[in-house]
């Protein structure tokens, strides 16, 4: 009887440890990523990379997203960013900064993570160097190794339009 008591205690502490594991979220992220990516720049390819760093205190982000040329004769745009995401013990939110190859910093929240933790919704608190945007990020799983990401764009004054949609595999 007492090792059976021992058990049941022995679950309920992994599953509240488990409850509050603030990554549990994101954890489907790590790994390197390919995939499509279209919008307003165009289409094009993009690869990703998440993983944890510093004794898992963060998770870092690297993006980097080739567009089709426009124009004939004109070069392939490319794009780059490498973001780090936190968990703010004070908060009790995972905060995200992302640093753009055009000199922008997005500053993120954690916004929502639908009921069934496949959708993940995170919106700017600040953008650096383009005053008055806003920014938000809507990540859908679709399963363990495919994830599509929208992001919505609102220059000052305006309203959100999707800006990109990229659809990724997992390629590692």
């Amino acid at each position: 009887m007492k090792l059976r008591h021992l058990m049941i205690v022995l679950m309920l502490a992994a599953g509240a440890v488990a409850q509050e594991d603030p990554w549990a979220a994101l954890r489907v992220f790590e790994g390197k990523w390919e995939g499509t990516t279209s919008g307003k720049p165009g289409t094009g390819t993009t690869t990703r990379e998440y993983k944890f760093e510093l004794n898992h205190h963060f998770l870092s982000q690297r993006d980097t997203s080739t567009y089709h040329a426009t124009k004939v004769e004109a070069p392939p745009v490319e794009h780059e960013d490498f973001g780090m995401f936190s968990y703010d013990n004070e908060k009790k939110k995972i905060l995200w900064r992302q640093f753009h190859s055009e000199g922008f910093v997005n500053e993120y929240s954690l916004d929502s993570i639908g009921a069934d933790g496949k959708s993940i919704v995170l919106v700017t608190t600040h953008i650096e160097n383009f005053p008055g945007a806003r920014a938000k990020k809507l990540y859908r799983i679709l399963s363990a190794d495919e994830i599509e990401e929208t992001f919505w764009l609102a220059p000052p004054g305006k309203d959100y339009e999707v800006y990109t949609v990229a659809h990724l595999k997992r390629v590692k």
